[in-house]
């Protein structure tokens, strides 16, 4: 299946969806099979995990250098989740599309929101669990978060599906129940918006 972009310009890929449902396995996932694709660091006020790299997983930083990077114009979007910061840098973003390279974002609603306002073309996937009892096993399994703080996400789900749903800024809405099938499905999302 072909995933090069249309007109030599990559595409901007956009997966969301509540702590859990398996975003960053679907980005990885993508990221193996669309050619010449490229993930879009975000910078974060959250602690890094002990399985996470700088520069790779995520540039991570203080709130005053965040809140000078945001003033700066810097952030394509930026948002607040459970009391940590996240931005997308917009210069390297933009250098790879324009160079014809896709670019997969994991983000959250309200950045999503926010790109959908100004990159309309880009292709937005919101993620489902494929019930809220098996999103609770897949946040405990990872063993990253107190009990609190998956009770917290749990509560958080509620409100970002509403969101996605009733904004208006995602097109497409797909369950992971098994990722290889979820992976297949968005690429084909890909192909279909690319042919548009």
């Amino acid at each position: 299946m072909s995933s090069e972009p249309a007109s030599g310009r990559g595409r901007l890929v956009v997966i969301s969806g509540p702590s859990g449902t398996g975003k960053t396995s679907i980005c990885n996932a993508l990221l193996e099979r669309l050619p010449g694709s490229v993930w879009s660091v975000s910078v974060t006020t959250r602690p890094r995990r002990s399985s996470e790299v700088e520069g790779q997983s995520y540039r991570f930083v203080d709130r005053e250098a965040f809140l000078r990077q945001r003033e700066a114009g810097e952030f394509l979007e930026s948002a607040e989740y459970i009391g940590h910061l996240y931005g997308t840098p917009r210069r390297p973003l933009i250098e790879a599309t324009e160079a014809g390279r896709h670019v997969v974002m994991e983000i959250d609603v309200q950045g999503g929101i926010q790109v959908a306002a100004k990159m309309p073309d880009s292709v937005r996937v919101f993620v489902l669990p494929p019930t809220m009892a098996t999103l609770k096993a897949r946040l405990a399994g990872r063993r990253t978060e107190s009990p609190e703080e998956i009770q917290r996400r749990i509560a958080e789900a509620d409100g970002e599906i509403g969101l996605a749903r009733d904004s208006g800024a995602y097109p497409h809405f797909v369950t992971n129940d098994v990722l290889e099938d979820t992976v297949d499905r968005i690429i084909e999302l890909i192909e279909r918006t690319r042919k548009q």
